[in-house]
C-alpha cells in the first residue's frame, strides 16, 4: 500500500468517526431537549398538583366547619329533646292517679 493510498484511507476513516461524532452531538442534543422537556412538564404537572391540594385542604376545612355546625345543632337538638321529654315526665307525675 503507498503512501497515497494510507492517507486515503486515513481520512476516509477520520471522515467516518466525524460523522459518528456529529451523528452523537446531534442524538445527544435531541435527548438534551427531550429531557428538558420532560423536566418542564413535570414541574408544571407538580404545580397542578400543589394547587389542587391547596383546594383540597380548603375544601375539608370547609367540610370540617359544616360537621361541627351540624354536631352543635345536633347537640342543641338533643338538649331541646331532654327538656321535652323531661318535662312531659313531669306533667305525667302531676296528673291525678286512677
Amino acid at each position: 500500500m503507498t503512501t497515497e493510498e494510507r492517507l486515503d484511507r486515513i481520512e476516509h476513516i477520520t471522515a467516518g468517526i466525524a460523522e459518528e461524532r456529529r451523528k452523537d452531538r446531534d442524538e445527544y442534543k435531541a435527548l438534551w431537549r427531550d429531557t428538558q422537556r420532560q423536566l418542564n412538564e413535570v414541574s408544571t404537572r407538580l404545580v397542578q398538583l400543589s394547587e389542587a391540594d391547596e383546594e383540597a385542604r380548603a375544601a375539608d376545612k370547609r367540610l370540617e366547619a359544616r360537621i361541627e355546625q351540624l354536631a352543635e345543632e345536633g347537640r342543641a337538638t338533643n338538649k331541646r329533646i331532654d327538656a321535652m321529654v323531661s318535662a312531659i315526665g313531669e306533667i305525667i307525675r302531676q296528673l291525678p292517679k286512677q
